[in-house]
């Protein structure tokens, strides 16, 4: 029989106070009964001696604190997990959206996981294809890592998710992919359009989306992440599958728990975040990987609107010391007409060289991707010094140089929305473009893939 208190001393915007209270723990679920038999969830914030914090759900508005009973439910917040998850729309805290029957869970599992022991992590090391040669090509995604994309407010990452989540594969292997979709404190249109994609494309039926509108109340944007995390868990570890988990927008996240630190009274670190943001931050990028022993794997792709466009505030800042690299988003190439307008040069993959190479991608993917970014980074000087000097003052070599840096920003990096590029055909368009090249200017590459790949200049 669960206690029932009639203590609650306080209440301020998500915030109660509960007091005289026995054997609550950090975490726990609780259940507030109004004076009309409505029930409202929240969650133990905080116990200091008979008094426990509560942080509610659904918000505080009509609660009247002498006619109001606490029930603590002695576990903390759960998502019941089945295999039929897949292609279902849920809210923010795991309850079906999509006017589809409720899940009859195989288990119940707790949000915040299970610590994943070190030395049981497996190192990430088999190529992901997206589809996007941007990505593919230059900054590979391999299986079990974590690589954010760090975009600004108003470019198309809404697209960019949809379209890595509709086209993401492994090659070579007979295992299932799943995608986790966890939509953040996204606007109803936005949330449209991932559903209506996703089921246009029939890209559902191996899908599992969470939903959470920016009207949705604060305190399920800060659950919503770890459900997705959660059932991303059930699939791979429990159903051997490999599980690609999109989060899109991670600085509505942030600002929740910005928002409930303040409601809290802490002292705030940078830009008014808490000051246990990284670690925050590390308890969600941390779930992806491989463990030994297991055929299944978390792959995360997390997506963040940098304030101003500004890479050093603190959430871009602090991923990008967890994460294993990123890929920026430039609002310069957008406005050129670039889609997905990667800036290719600070974007990076620290896992990139694991996945590539004979057998994975092809033996010539790490000396083309090198070459690539060699011969961009000089044709973006040489166009930057045409535009102080005029292009008179240019080499032979520089005007080849900055010829190759616009055809490579129009066909290379610029794809169509609807486009999947396998793997060989990214590889066959970059030696397409180093053919713009001399030869003796190639020389990052090796001469027995130029004689093996090089399109000649009649067969381009």
């Amino acid at each position: 029989m669960l206690k029932e208190y009639k203590t609650i001393k306080e209440v301020a915007g998500p915030l109660m106070l509960v007091e005289q209270v026995e054997g609550v723990k950090f975490n726990e679920l609780v259940e507030i009964e109004l004076k009309g038999g409505e029930a409202r969830r929240g969650r133990v914030l905080e116990v200091n001696g008979d008094k426990a914090l509560l942080q509610l759900f659904e918000g505080s508005q009509g609660i009247n604190i002498n006619e109001s009973k606490v029930r603590f439910l002695g576990h903390s917040l759960e998502l019941g997990v089945s295999i039929d998850m897949l292609g279902r729309v849920f809210d923010g805290l795991g309850n079906p959206k999509d006017g589809g029957p409720k899940i009859i869970p195989e288990k119940r599992l707790d949000i915040n996981g299970d610590p994943i022991n070190p030395a049981a992590r497996d190192y990430p090391s088999e190529f992901i294809q997206t589809g996007i040669s941007a990505i593919d090509g230059l900054n590979t995604l391999v299986r079990g890592q974590k690589l954010p994309v760090f975009s600004g407010s108003g470019l198309p990452h809404a697209r960019l998710a949809a379209q890595i989540a509709r086209q993401a594969k492994v090659l070579g292997t007979d295992s299932k992919f799943a995608v986790v979709f966890a939509a953040v404190g996204i606007t109803f249109e936005e949330a449209e359009y991932f559903i209506s994609d996703f089921k246009k494309t029939g890209a559902i039926d191996r899908t599992v989306l969470f939903v959470n509108l920016a009207n949705d109340p604060a305190i399920e944007r800060i659950a919503t992440p770890r459900m997705a995390l959660t059932a991303a868990e059930y699939l791979a570890y429990e159903k051997g599958m490999h599980v690609l988990v999109i989060i899109t927008d991670l600085t509505n996240y942030c600002d929740a728990l910005r928002e409930i630190s303040a409601a809290r009274k802490e002292v705030p670190g940078r830009r008014g975040y808490p000051g246990y943001l990284y670690t925050d931050l590390a308890t969600m990028y941390e779930r992806a990987g491989r463990i030994r022993g297991k055929s299944g794997s978390i792959t995360q792709i997390p997506i963040l609107t940098m304030p101003e466009d500004d890479k050093t505030h603190p959430i871009p800042d602090l991923t990008g010391y967890i994460t294993e690299g990123q890929i920026i988003l430039s609002r310069e190439l957008y406005r050129k007409g670039v889609m997905p307008p990667f800036d290719v040069l600070p974007s990076l993959s620290r896992l990139k060289d694991k996945g590539i190479g004979k057998n994975k991608t092809r033996e010539d993917h790490a000396d083309t991707m090198n070459q690539l970014f060699a011969a961009y980074a000089r044709g973006k000087e040489a166009k930057e010094l045409a535009v102080i000097l005029g292009e008179g003052a240019l080499s032979d070599a520089d005007k080849l140089f900055a010829k190759f840096a616009a055809e490579f920003e129009q066909r290379y990096v610029s794809q169509g929305e609807n486009e999947d590029r396998s793997i060989i055909d990214t590889l066959t368009l970059g030696w397409e473009l180093l053919s713009i090249l001399p030869k003796n200017e190639l020389k990052r590459v090796k001469d027995e893939y130029i004689e093996k790949y090089m399109v000649k200049k009649g067969d381009a």
